[in-house]
């Protein structure tokens, strides 16, 4: 769990993750629920040591998911630490829908609460 309330973040254009601009023409920021939802599915993107600032944030996907094929609970609490990094991110839960190892595709979504109670979902 993570202290503080969930800060600003630069916004990130869903399909691109690039930056987008506001309608004066500089560069957007999302606040509230919305930022930590950005920030949830940007932390999960994160390879372990892959940040030069800070090398423990991240997933191990290198170091014990891809291709050491895991207990999905292992996967589950790896994406579970990496959303609970997030400020102001009180819990979160790792559900998954789908997996499967011929294409080694894993479909599901991260549910979280805030500390101020708020709740959402990221897909995976």
């Amino acid at each position: 769990m993570s202290a503080g309330p969930p800060l600003s973040t630069l916004l990130l254009d869903p399909t691109t993750w690039d930056l987008v601009l506001d309608v004066s023409g500089n560069i957007a920021v999302a606040s509230g629920p919305y930022a930590a939802a950005q920030d949830i599915a940007s932390a999960v993107r994160t390879f372990l040591g892959e940040c030069w600032y800070d090398r423990t944030q991240g997933v191990p996907y290198l170091q014990t998911i891809l291709g050491k094929n895991p207990p999905i609970g292992v996967f589950q609490a790896a994406i579970v630490a990496a959303a609970e990094s997030v400020p102001g991110v009180a819990s979160a839960v790792c559900v998954i829908s789908s997996f499967s190892a011929e294409t080694r595709e894993v479909v599901g979504q991260i549910q979280f609460r805030l500390n101020d109670g708020t709740t959402g979902a990221v897909p995976l």
